[in-house]
């Protein structure tokens, strides 16, 4: 358990780390990002940036789990 917490700590790291740079790609703001302003209520619910990161993981799992055997 406590290789596990290390370990999602430093993904949360870098995830935090380079989160200037997704923003910089469009990440957050998909078409299929439903966003809703009225007055000072703000709602925003990232349906496709979900899907898109769901995708990105699945696959670098995947991927990492076949090369660690």
């Amino acid at each position: 358990m406590g290789r596990f917490l290390v370990i999602a700590g430093i993904v949360l790291v870098v995830l935090g780390i380079a989160w200037p740079l997704v923003a910089k790609l469009g990440l957050g703001r998909l078409p299929g990002d439903i966003m809703w302003e009225r007055g000072n209520t703000r709602v925003y619910v990232p349906i496709v940036t979900s899907l898109v990161l769901s995708v990105v993981l699945s696959l670098a799992l995947y991927l990492f789990s076949r090369w660690r055997g």
